[in-house]
Formats: C-alpha cells, sequence, structure tokens
C-alpha cells in the first residue's frame, strides 16, 4: 500500500479576470497558501496555461513547473474536459455546446470534432513534456438523449452509438499510450460513460485498451443514486485520478433524481462543499488506499451555497484530514514468532 498524494485543487472553478485567479503565477501562490501540495491545471484556461506552447516545447514545460515550484507546488494532470466533451456531440446539443469550441468552428459540428480531437493530442503531448502518468477528460456522448426512452430505443441504436465513440477515442487512446499516459474519463452523467455499466460497454469496444481509465468522483454517483463504495471494488483497477467532490440526495413526494427541472439549490441532489453533504470520505479513502491508489486526492469545488473561497479553504484541511499515513508494518508483528518451516510442518501434523 501507498499513501494517497495530496491535498490537490482542481483550478478550473476558480479561474478568473481578477487577481490572484488570473494567472498560474498568482494563482499557484493562492492555492499554496492554503495549504495545497499540487494543481490540477484546465488546458482551456488560457489565463494559466497555454496547450499549443506545452505540446511543442519542454522548455515552456519546464517554466511551468519552475512557476509552480516556486510556490512548492506540483502538477497532478491536465484536464481537457471541454474538448473532450466535443470529441462526440449529439446534434440536439450542438448549440449548447459550442461555446466550447473556438469561434471559427462553431456551427460547424466536423471541424468542431476535428479541432477537440486535435486539442486531446496536443494534451497528450503536453502531459509527456510534464511528465504526468494520467490525464483527465470527458467521453462526449452520442446516446444520452436516449437514457430514458419514450417511445422506446429502436433495436441497435446504443450499439451503434458506443460503437462510433469507440471508433472516436481509440486513435487518441493510441497516441497517449505511444507516451505513455493513461486517459482518465470522468465517469459523469450526461457522458456516455456514466456508469460501470457504460464504461465496461466502451472498454470492450476499444479492446480493454490499457490506456482507457477512469477519473473516479464519488458526487456522481450519489446523484445517480449509484453504490460509490462497491464501484471502487469493482473497477479500482482503473481509477487513475480521483476528484474529491461531496454531493447529498433528498428525495422528496415532488422530485428524485431527475429534479423536475430546477435550479441547483432547489434539487434534491446537489454538490456540496467537502463535509457539507452525504459522501462518506472515511470509506473511500481507506478503500483507495486498500487498493494502492497511486494518484492525487483533487478537490472539485462545487457548490451552490458555499462561496468557493470557503469551500476551498476548507477542502484543504478536509482532504488532508482523510488521507491515511500507510502502516510501514503489520499491527501484530510484535506477537510474531518467526518462520521456521520445519515447526510449520510440524504444527499442521505434517511431521
Amino acid at each position: 500500500m501507498r499513501t494517497i498524494k495530496g491535498p490537490a485543487i482542481f483550478l478550473a472553478q476558480f479561474a478568473g479576470d481578477a487577481a490572484p485567479f488570473n494567472t498560474l503565477r498568482s494563482i499557484g501562490k493562492w492555492a499554496a497558501g492554503l495549504g495545497f501540495k499540487a494543481v490540477q491545471i484546465p488546458t482551456w484556461e488560457s489565463r494559466l496555461f497555454d496547450l499549443e506552447r506545452a505540446a511543442q516545447s519542454k522548455t515552456y514545460c519546464d517554466e511551468v513547473k519552475g512557476v509552480l515550484a516556486e510556490q512548492g507546488l506540483q502538477i497532478t494532470e491536465l484536464s481537457t474536459h471541454l474538448q473532450g466533451q466535443l470529441v462526440a456531440v449529439h446534434p440536439a446539443y450542438d448549440e449548447a455546446f459550442d461555446g466550447f469550441a473556438p469561434e471559427q468552428v462553431r456551427r460547424k459540428p466536423q471541424e468542431r470534432q476535428k479541432w477537440a480531437v486535435e486539442q486531446v493530442l496536443k494534451a497528450a503531448r503536453a502531459s509527456q513534456n510534464l511528465g504526468l502518468k494520467a490525464h483527465a477528460t470527458f467521453s462526449g456522448a452520442l446516446a444520452w438523449p436516449y437514457l430514458y426512452p419514450w417511445p422506446q430505443r429502436p433495436a441497435g441504436l446504443i450499439e451503434t452509438a458506443f460503437d462510433e465513440l469507440a471508433r472516436r477515442w481509440r486513435p487518441i487512446l493510441d497516441a497517449f499510450d505511444a507516451v505513455g499516459v493513461d486517459v482518465a474519463y470522468e465517469i459523469h452523467p450526461g457522458e456516455d460513460l456514466f456508469d460501470g455499466a457504460t464504461f465496461e460497454r466502451f472498454l470492450a469496444l476499444v479492446d480493454n485498451h490499457p490506456r482507457c481509465n477512469m477519473l473516479y468522483d464519488p458526487s456522481h454517483m450519489v446523484l445517480q443514486q449509484l453504490d460509490y463504495l462497491a464501484f471502487i471494488d469493482e473497477y479500482h483497477s482503473r481509477i487513475k485520478i480521483f476528484h474529491v467532490k461531496d454531493a447529498e440526495f433528498n428525495p422528496t413526494g415532488k422530485q428524485g433524481v431527475y429534479s423536475g427541472y430546477q435550479p441547483w439549490i432547489d434539487r434534491a441532489g446537489r454538490f456540496r462543499s467537502l463535509g457539507d453533504g452525504q459522501v462518506d470520505f472515511n470509506a473511500i479513502f481507506s478503500k483507495l488506499t486498500q487498493y494502492d491508489y497511486e494518484g492525487w486526492a483533487v478537490l472539485e469545488w462545487e457548490c451552490c451555497i458555499k462561496h468557493p473561497e470557503q469551500g476551498a479553504a476548507e477542502g484543504a484541511e478536509f482532504i488532508q484530514r482523510h488521507i491515511i499515513r500507510v502502516a510501514e508494518h503489520a499491527f501484530d508483528d510484535f506477537a510474531s514468532s518467526g518462520a521456521d518451516a520445519a515447526a510449520n510442518s510440524r504444527m499442521l501434523g505434517l511431521k
């Protein structure tokens, strides 16, 4: 077993135009001041990171690492959540997702998809230049509009959607394999990979690709009422990134999982700041430690009530408190009688 690394923080929800959130140096100093030891960088956030340069220049990547190292920080992973989403978009969402792409490819689905694939491939090279082992992203979705169908789905619809999803991602997975980096898809409603069953379907279609892995975030499992602890038992070998995010689910006589189109504040299922929700993080950290998870514990802050800066400040201490320093020897070693093959045989009545 090994001790989980952390605390770290995903910068996507904090980057902005105002200091200290508008440059990598200043947001790094802010994060370090709260007690974080590493950051996860959103590659679409040009105020913090230049993906194009990072893909082309190891010198630039060394400069980025140097800026963070001045504050005692490391990089956990890069993220292409927004670009990965655009690798596969159902036409119903074309206009909504156009905002994730630059103006020149909006309203042009094929060009937008090509741009998205190029972005994710650049992230593979950038991750290699930074010496990272995993990458965070979304799978995108073609089948999601047919999740709860009426009328019933025609035969073969889901199979066709997943075949196409696998076709689009297979060369990307191969490119990540070539640079020695895992792709960790966040298991997330709204993506075609939203639970264990959908991940398994996709994994089979990419021939159990060794780089096809998961970003584990229990909050998304609470909101769809999935057993997030049993999930670790099932898929721990594929969990490469861990987002530490809390949530609560309080169904009423008026709404449940689907939440009746209510705003976040009024939903039965809501994301919460760490410690304010229902997720059993003691059990999660224990299981991940038991299964020798080698990555970071990364705060992703999303809450409809608490201010993000308060959530970040509390989150660093919360994660640190839950990290388990693993034992260096068995608790009952004091009672060991040593190894003696002959004695073992006598105890078993074999001699």
